[in-house]
């Protein structure tokens, strides 16, 4: 059953990155409810509602237009709409619009539920068999300005970094990152994931380089890149090891 509250509520709904098994009932059952449904792509959504037979009210919502719709959006939730945000793939939010609306919905105290769902960059950083315990995440990086500024900032990043890059510009990336991380760094390069051809190649950065160099990428890309290698062991410090005696030593006179 979908939350109820006083007003109409916000539901930020993962939908499935490739395979149509990892929707949620949850997100079925919200979806079917819902009064509208706010759509990156309609066309593309529009199919994914009719495989699970969601026939519910159907919106565009995307970048192009998302400044001039949130606070329409946000006067019909007050009003007591329930609305639910899906993206083409992915959570909403994440590399895709709808951080936004839910700022918007938000400072206005309306309840913003996102449900735990479908994403690339946790099932990419987890195979990369790099560690997940802590980590960054930076999405598509600046196509010009900017970008080796941040690129120069994450050169000192200790933590496990996650990226988004599209085929045609991943060799150029990787060559970058060879530049900014060096060539030795491990990285892994997953595509297509929970899809057929779902793949993940590892090692080096020049290992996965060489690769794509001779074979096209294709599908959508996660870059997963080792942060700087911390010292493993810190020279431990003995306290006293340093200590230099400067007293003076007394030298007892002979009497004469």
């Amino acid at each position: 059953m979908m939350e109820k509250s006083g007003t109409g509520v916000l539901y930020i709904v993962p939908t499935p990155v490739g395979n149509l098994d990892d929707m949620t009932l949850r997100a079925i059952n919200v979806l079917k409810e819902a009064d509208l449904i706010l759509a990156e792509d309609t066309r593309t959504s529009s199919v994914l509602l009719s495989h699970f037979g969601i026939k519910g009210r159907l919106q565009s919502h995307h970048k192009f237009n998302e400044h001039q719709t949130a606070e329409m959006i946000k006067d019909l939730i007050v009003s007591g709409k329930t609305v639910a945000l899906v993206s083409d793939a992915g959570t909403p939010g994440i590399s895709d619009p709808g951080f936004l609306l839910a700022r918007t919905c938000a400072a206005e105290g309306i309840e913003v539920i996102t449900l735990p769902g479908a994403t690339a960059c946790i099932p990419a950083i987890v195979s990369s068999g790099l560690p997940c315990d802590r980590f960054c995440f930076e999405g598509f990086l600046p196509q010009k300005k900017g970008r080796q500024t941040l690129l120069g900032q994450l050169s000192a990043e200790t933590r496990t970094m996650v990226f988004y890059e599209s085929p045609r510009r991943l060799v150029k990336t990787l060559e970058q990152f060879a530049q900014v991380f060096g060539p030795d760094r491990q990285c892994s390069v997953a595509r297509e994931i929970s899809k057929f051809h779902e793949e993940h190649h590892r090692g080096t950065i020049a290992d996965v380089l060489s690769h794509f160099e001779t074979e096209e990428p294709k599908g959508e890309i996660v870059i997963v890149v080792a942060g700087l290698p911390l010292q493993e062991k810190r020279e431990h410090r003995n306290k006293y090891k340093d200590y230099e005696d400067t007293s003076e030593e007394i030298v007892p006179q002979r009497q004469e």
